[in-house]
């Protein structure tokens, strides 16, 4: 059975809205584009790195609308080629035209249409759709988390958790690693279970014996 990977750039309080340039997602947002000051080399390896394997894409419609109108026209680069030549999936309410090659709609019952592209594919990218990832969020379709957190507060825009979140466990798979400008790259993977409580007063922290070791 295939991945579910998700990649999601934010800031320190978790806004997760138009990172690529001002006419992303506009309304009611006035800092379009601003992960663009903070990239940095190792950032761009660390994003490169992570397409490796990649042969599906899983996007939302206005993410979808964006690189359509973009990807095609690039040829150079390994993501231009990646991009144009994997299948692309699209998760949306409407009926919207799909013109970049190799594009297909998914039907409404969204559970449904992910476990078919995992029968289909091993490795498949979630790339911004932040209204789809906040579904695939709550309703724990995922496998792997890969978030890039930049060292700047907004207070507006939306935000990666939102929209009915639910108590998730998460292991953290690979150690964190922190860029020259400050943005910090966390990789997660789902893990079973809910988060549990404790007491912090307890001499084993309200865990039991073997939980506190």
């Amino acid at each position: 059975m295939g991945l579910i990977h998700i990649e999601l750039f934010a800031t320190l309080d978790l806004v997760g809205q138009a990172p690529g340039g001002p006419d992303e997602d506009p309304e009611g947002f006035p800092f379009g584009g601003w992960q663009a000051p903070l990239i940095d080399e190792a950032t761009g390896a660390q994003i490169l790195a992570a397409y490796e394997g990649t042969d599906a894409l899983l996007l939302g419609r206005r993410t979808y609308d964006i690189f359509a109108a973009y990807w095609p026209h690039q040829k150079d680069g390994e993501i231009a080629e990646l991009f144009n030549r994997v299948p692309k999936y699209v998760a949306s309410r409407g009926t919207p035209d799909l013109p970049w090659a190799g594009s297909t709609l998914l039907g409404p019952d969204l559970a449904d249409a992910v476990r078919g592209i995992r029968d289909r594919h091993r490795n498949i990218k979630v790339v911004g759709s932040l209204d789809l990832v906040q579904t695939l969020l709550r309703e724990k379709l995922f496998d792997r988390l890969d978030l890039w957190v930049h060292p700047i507060v907004l207070g507006v825009g939306k935000q990666v958790f939102d929209g009915g979140a639910v108590p998730t466990n998460l292991t953290l798979l690979q150690p964190p690693a922190a860029g020259p400008t400050g943005t910090v790259y966390l990789r997660y993977g789902l893990a079973d279970g809910t988060p549990r409580t404790g007491d912090m007063s307890a001499p084993d922290r309200g865990l039991g014996h073997d939980d506190a070791r």
